[in-house]
């Protein structure tokens, strides 16, 4: 199977094969993608240091293997948890950022790391404090 680009520019149009302009492509892409890293989105010591204090107080574990944070939520039926999990979906998607998480009946379990980096950033920590704020709802 063959395929080609169409490309318009102010000389005129034309078709080429998107091999021949892979650099090209790749490049814009890597300067569009990297205006939304994670890099931004990284905690200071000092950051790190209150989130995770006021996510633990709030019943949150740290997972150090992962630079992961972890908590198990317990609903009194099922329809709570999934309403719950909806709550969740639709945010995380928003932020464009979304949870590990596992569900059976009235539990579920949310694992927040941000994967790009590999470490906790700060988009953890607000879909953190959001994701309290959907259980208490």
């Amino acid at each position: 199977m063959c395929s080609f680009l169409f490309i318009s520019t102010r000389l005129g149009a034309r078709i080429i094969n998107p091999a021949a302009c892979k650099g090209l492509i790749s490049a814009t892409y890597k300067r569009s993608l990297s205006k939304m890293t994670s890099e931004a989105q990284w905690l200071t010591s000092d950051e790190r240091i209150q989130a995770l204090q006021e996510l633990q107080s709030l019943g949150w574990t740290e997972i150090h293997e992962r630079d992961a944070i972890y908590k198990e939520y317990n609903f009194k039926t099922f329809n709570q948890a999934f309403g719950f999990m909806t709550r969740v979906a639709l945010q995380a998607e928003k932020m464009n950022h979304h949870p590990e998480w596992f569900n059976v009946y009235n539990k579920v379990q949310i694992t927040l790391t941000t994967h790009d980096c590999a470490r906790l950033t700060k988009k953890d920590v607000k879909l953190a404090f959001f994701i309290e704020k959907a259980a208490s709802a």
